[in-house]
């Protein structure tokens, strides 16, 4: 990056973060910020956590006379540690990121020259926060096809191992008009596909009026803009999917066939400890069940490899869950403790076990994926073009794609891959 001369956002994490940093960007330029660079933290795991870190000292390095502001879920819960940080002129909180006020005020601090750690923070109580602001986007930059609507925020539940209740705050919901209109403002500004994202997307609505669940707005949206190719859900607590919800994925086909399942672990007793709400019969039973609406779909899953009294047998059962639950993609996390969670407290697996089994599971992933675009040989897909290079199949596989125009859904007949993605007839 070079030189700042607006406002440039950093995100790391989810793509709800990816989803805010448009708001950011706004927000932040209406209020007359220039030379800012914004870095919108992740603290999923230790490692996200260091990751930002680094990467704002590398952002100074490169950019001595911009401003750095710091806010995520990070910046919520470790504010003071980013506040003590010479690289860092000031931190914002994770809900006050998302209101003008919040970058009207650093616009003033910023100008008003260097200031005490203590002064540096201006982050409110997120878990007083009741309600959400919605905040409609006109079009993501850079002409990207996809583009991602936050209809959810926040977290109700207590996993023990998860600090990001305390950096979202609690449960709260877009109403399902506001998301109508922001998913057809996308749409008309020429994006094919929309995300629905939210920190408990399948809490969606018990907030609202009439606790309208999530299988009702995908209903909702699939039938009011028909202009609408493709709609796909991101990461999705299985044991929370509705009939609704279930019913669309059998009716529809512009719902496509990928999930991403919060898993986490395949033993009950670990479940029990992570006070995770399902056990591994319900997810097999509830990827059996989707099967049968569309024999077609992929499965993703984050699992978390050695949490804490986590035996080789325990974790056996964690690595046998990618083939009795037909997951393709993987997303491994190696535990990390998060200060203050309860799991932090449990007798800790050594860290080269952690490691090791990290390692199995990705190779796993790596083996199932593989599996998944051989199996796709000879099938013909249709494929979101996302840059002259790469597209996605309506079951989110890569496809390596050569000089396409981005935004088109062209239809390919697969006729091989290299064992990360798929290759297509010309």
């Amino acid at each position: 990056m070079g030189e700042a001369r607006r406002v440039d956002v950093v995100s790391f994490g989810c793509r709800l973060n990816a989803c805010e940093a448009e708001i950011i960007r706004r927000e932040a330029a209406a209020a007359g910020l220039t030379d800012t660079i914004v870095v919108n933290t992740c603290a999923v795991t230790g490692e996200a956590v260091a990751q930002a870190r680094q990467s704002i000292r590398k952002l100074r390095r490169a950019n001595p006379a911009a401003h750095i502001v710091v806010t995520g879920c990070a910046a919520q819960t470790q504010a003071p540690m980013f506040a003590a940080m010479d690289e860092v002129d000031r931190v914002v909180g994770n809900d006050d990121k998302l209101h003008g006020s919040a970058w009207h005020d650093a616009r003033a601090a910023l100008g008003a020259g260097s200031a005490s750690a203590a002064d540096k923070i201006a982050v409110s109580d997120i878990m007083a926060i009741k309600a959400m602001a919605p905040h409609l986007v006109d079009g993501f930059g850079g002409g990207q096809p996809r583009a991602f609507v936050q209809v959810q925020n926040g977290c109700d539940h207590r996993c023990t191992f998860c600090i990001i209740p305390f950096g979202r705050g609690p449960s709260r919901s877009v109403p399902m008009a506001t998301v109508v209109e922001q998913i057809r403002t996308l749409v008309a500004a020429g994006h094919a596909e929309i995300v629905l994202t939210g920190v408990d997307l399948t809490s969606y609505g018990a907030d609202l009026a009439g606790a309208p669940r999530l299988g009702r707005l995908v209903r909702a949206i699939l039938r009011q803009v028909p202009e609408l190719r493709r709609l796909r859900l991101s990461s999705i607590d299985s044991i929370e999917a509705d009939a609704d919800l279930l019913d669309a994925f059998g009716d529809d086909a512009r719902l496509m066939p990928h999930l991403h399942l919060s898993l986490q672990a395949g033993d009950d007793m670990i479940l029990k400890r992570m006070k995770r709400r399902h056990t591994r019969a319900d997810a097999v039973a509830f990827c059996d069940q989707v099967r049968r609406l569309r024999p077609d779909v992929t499965f993703g899953a984050d699992i978390i490899a050695g949490f804490p009294t986590e035996t080789e047998a325990m974790f056996a059962r964690s690595l046998e869950l990618v083939e009795d639950c037909g997951l393709t993609f993987l997303h491994v996390f190696p535990y990390s403790p998060r200060p203050g969670t309860p799991a932090a407290r449990m007798p800790p697996v050594a860290g080269e076990a952690i490691r090791s089994r990290a390692r199995r599971l990705r190779a796993a992933g790596e083996a199932a994926l593989a599996r998944r675009l051989a199996a796709e040989v000879g099938a013909t897909r249709q494929v979101l073009i996302e840059s002259t290079t790469q597209g996605r199949t309506e079951h989110f596989l890569p496809v390596a794609v050569n000089g396409d125009t981005p935004g088109a859904i062209r239809a390919l007949t697969v006729t091989g891959h290299d064992g990360a993605r798929l290759r297509t007839n010309p």
